[in-house]
Parts: C-alpha cells; sequence; structure tokens
C-alpha cells in the first residue's frame, strides 16, 4: 500500500533531518511508537499526529493526507471553484465591478442556504461544492442590497466554504472563509451568528493544529454571550457548543484541568435540554452532544476503555449524518486501541454507510481503515469495499 501515514511521518522526519529517537525526544513520543508507525504497525491517534505534525513544521493535514477527493472536479467546480468565489475581485475593497446580478430576496438566499446545510450534513460535498460559488456572489448582492438582513445568509454561506475546504484538506483557505464569515456576521445584526462563526474559526484552528488558538478563540465566544439570566434555547444551543468546541482543543492538546472545566459548564447547561439535543444556528448541543464529545475526548486522550463507556450514552436520533460519521470514527480508534478488529470494522463500516464521499475526505478514517486492513487476519468484504472507499492499493 503506497503513501500511508507511516511513510509520510517518514518523508516530513526525514526533510528536517530527525532520527526515530531525535524526533521522540522533541514530541514526547516514544522512538518505538514512531518506528511502528512509520512500518505500519502502530496507528497515532489525532493528538499524536497534533503533535508529530508541530514538531515538524508541517500541517496535521499533510500527515493525514487530506486533499480533494470530489468526484468531477475541475477548474470551475470543486475547491478552486470555491477558492475563485472566495477570493474573487469582486469583493476587493475599493473597486467596482459593473454587471453584478441583481440580488435575491434574502427569505429565497435564507433556502437555498439551507439546501447548502443539508448537503453538508447528509455528506454531499460534491454537490455543496457546486452550489457555493453562486450562493457566496449571492450573499455579497444581498448584503449590498439590504444591509444588516443580508449579513446572516453571507455569513453562513462563508461557514459552509469553511466547513467544506477542511474536509478537502485546505485549511488555510478555510481559515480564510471562516474569517471573512467572521466579519460578515459582525456587520450583521445577530450576535449569536458571530458566536458561531467563532466556533466554526475554532474547529478551523484545531484542524491547522494551532490548540491554543482554537481554545482561545471558542472560550472568547462563549463569554462575549454567557448567559447573564434566562435566555431563549437557541441561546444555550450556540453556547453549549463553544464550549465543547475548546474542550476538543483543550483535550487535543492534553490540558485535562481546562477540559474537566469546560465539561462541567457544558454538562450543566446540557441538563436544560429535557427533550434531546437541539439543532441551532447550524450547530448542536445538549446530553448526545456531551457524551459525543467526551467519546472524543477519551479517544484522543488515548483511554480507550472511558470512550467506549462514553459511547453507550449517544442517542442516534440526536444526531445529524455526519455527526454521526464522525462519533463511529472515535469508537473505532478506542475499539482499535484495544485490538478489538471486528468492533473496529463494524464502526468504520457505520462511518462509510453515513457518506463514503464524506468517509473518503476524513484522514483519521482513513488512517483506521488501514490499521484494520493490517490487524483482520483475512480480509473481510466489508473490509475490501472500505479500503477501496479510503483508496488504499
Amino acid at each position: 500500500m503506497n503513501d500511508t501515514i507511516g511513510e509520510r511521518l517518514r518523508t516530513a522526519r526525514r526533510e528536517r533531518g530527525l532520527s526515530q529517537q531525535g524526533l521522540a525526544e522533541i514530541s514526547g513520543i516514544s522512538a518505538s511508537f514512531i518506528a511502528r508507525i512509520e512500518q505500519g504497525r502502530g496507528t497515532p491517534s489525532i493528538r499524536n499526529v497534533n503533535a508529530l505534525a508541530g514538531v515538524l513544521g508541517v500541517e496535521p493535514s499533510r500527515l493525514l493526507d487530506k486533499r480533494e477527493r470530489l468526484e468531477q472536479a475541475g477548474r470551475d467546480h470543486g475547491v478552486l471553484g470555491v477558492r475563485d468565489a472566495l477570493l474573487g475581485p469582486e469583493d476587493l475593497p475599493g473597486l467596482e465591478f459593473s454587471g453584478d446580478d441583481p440580488a435575491v430576496p434574502v427569505a429565497q438566499l435564507e433556502q437555498d442556504v439551507s439546501q447548502g446545510w443539508k448537503h453538508y450534513w447528509d455528506g454531499r460535498l460534491g454537490a455543496l461544492a457546486d452550489d457555493l460559488p453562486p450562493l457566496i456572489s449571492a450573499g455579497r448582492a444581498a448584503e449590498r442590497e439590504y444591509g444588516a438582513a443580508g449579513c446572516r445568509p453571507l455569513a453562513q454561506a462563508y461557514q459552509l466554504a469553511a466547513d467544506l475546504l477542511v474536509h478537502c484538506g485546505d485549511d488555510n483557505l478555510a481559515l480564510a472563509a471562516a474569517m471573512r464569515g467572521l466579519h460578515a456576521a459582525h456587520r450583521g445584526d445577530d450576535p449569536l451568528q458571530h458566536a458561531t462563526l467563532g466556533g466554526t474559526t475554532s474547529w478551523v484552528l484545531l484542524h491547522q493544529g494551532r490548540l491554543g488558538d482554537a481554545e482561545r478563540v471558542a472560550s472568547v465566544a462563549a463569554e462575549k454571550i454567557e448567559p447573564a439570566g434566562p435566555v431563549p434555547m437557541e441561546h444555550l444551543t450556540v453556547y453549549g457548543s463553544l464550549l465543547l468546541s475548546a474542550a476538543a482543543a483543550a483535550a487535543t492538546a492534553g490540558n485535562a484541568p481546562a477540559v474537566q472545566s469546560y465539561m462541567a459548564e457544558a454538562s450543566l447547561i446540557a441538563l436544560r435540554f429535557t427533550g434531546g439535543d437541539r439543532h441551532d444556528y447550524r450547530t448542536n448541543f445538549g446530553p448526545t452532544q456531551v457524551a459525543m464529545q467526551k467519546t472524543y475526548q477519551m479517544a484522543v486522550l488515548g483511554e480507550a476503555p472511558g470512550a467506549l463507556k462514553a459511547a453507550k450514552r449517544v442517542h442516534r436520533g440526536d444526531l445529524l449524518r455526519i455527526s454521526w460519521g464522525a462519533h463511529q470514527l472515535d469508537i473505532a480508534q478506542a475499539s482499535l486501541d484495544m485490538k478489538r478488529v471486528s468492533a473496529t470494522v463494524d464502526a468504520l463500516w457505520a462511518a462509510h454507510e453515513v457518506s463514503p464521499e464524506w468517509a473518503r475526505h476524513q484522514g483519521l478514517f482513513r488512517t483506521l481503515v488501514l490499521g484494520a486492513v493490517r490487524a483482520e487476519n483475512r480480509l473481510s468484504a466489508r473490509t475490501r469495499k472500505l479500503a477501496a472507499t479510503a483508496g488504499l492499493r
């Protein structure tokens, strides 16, 4: 199998002129485990990937081989099409271009944005990539025509672009999209929309391996909307989701005290969600989200039994499709750490069934599939299908 995470790690290590022992001394990861990764006999956790990437001076996406894998992507489609829409000359300050299309009504634009979110949560990344360039252009026209009222759909168009670009491995362009979304929301009149874009920015920074920045952005965004009295439930959804974003960054950095603080507050807020999780402002929060985040934290910290215990409190009906897929990857990580190969394949298959298109864009999915392939004595039909989706040869 060519171009595995082990081979990419070896290449990056040699580019820095480091031996396995030298990398171990700087990263705090044992030389024996680094050797196992490079030999294809060890599967690193996300925390280990971030630590190794930080020491080697590369983005985690390079080690995970996160890149665009959209079908039928061309110059005007896929990441290039989204890039051209994000960074087009029409958005340059002080310049005016003639021939702009008339602004569509905000209500129609909101419907178009909702369709984009449906594509995203269903894992239809190619369809989202096709829709985003005109959606971004329409959002800009709406702000010019309607002012603050047009900022909300524009901010969400940028948010969708950031989310898509993270999956396609262009974290720098994703950060540009998230920051444009923050600026658009700031120009609007909805502080919860602005706070939500703070959560998106934190998520992008997490994928860049900038864990301290990711935690700070989410924490500050949460502080700005911290409830000081009775607030609507959607306010609590956004606030709680920001606490979980900060906890995710702290967990990936191994900062246990910070994780405990964020999770204690989030758990208290979740007690008010008696009807289950809510999905407001294109974000999610409630008891299941808290349990899902706990699963992630335990898996990242290498506490596999705790991860599988927390996973039992996650209710499938509370999660949107790709959230369920991401949760299954955490279960697969914990199961593989415990050498439960069958359970690993089960979880990977569940993630695959959410959306093969989404799954093949997940670096962790491909890494875990490789681990399952190497651990399974005789490859099953499902494992062969998973390997094909992951692009393993």
